[in-house]
């Protein structure tokens, strides 16, 4: 188990890599919702790891709640750069 976790962490680092470059082409909205969904999936991974011993399932629930949040928000809400 232990030699599979460097083969997935790297697919994962080159997934979220790749998911950062696309950003440029994104409305705010779309952005808030990429980052949410990327920052949620690590703090729920995080959590899920410590709390319960399933990173994936954290992971999973995080990303959904991060993504849903950022896409959900408004401009007039978050008052980036402004």
């Amino acid at each position: 188990m232990r030699g599979l976790r460097v083969p997935v962490v790297a697919v994962l680092l080159l997934a979220m890599s790749v998911g950062v470059g696309a950003c440029s082409n994104m409305n705010y909205q779309q952005q808030r919702a990429l980052s949410g969904g990327a920052l949620g999936a690590g703090a729920g991974a995080l959590i899920g790891g410590l709390a319960s011993g399933s990173w994936l399932a954290g992971g999973l629930i995080g990303a959904g709640a991060g993504a849903a949040i950022g896409a959900l928000t408004t401009d007039r809400q978050v008052h980036v750069g402004n």
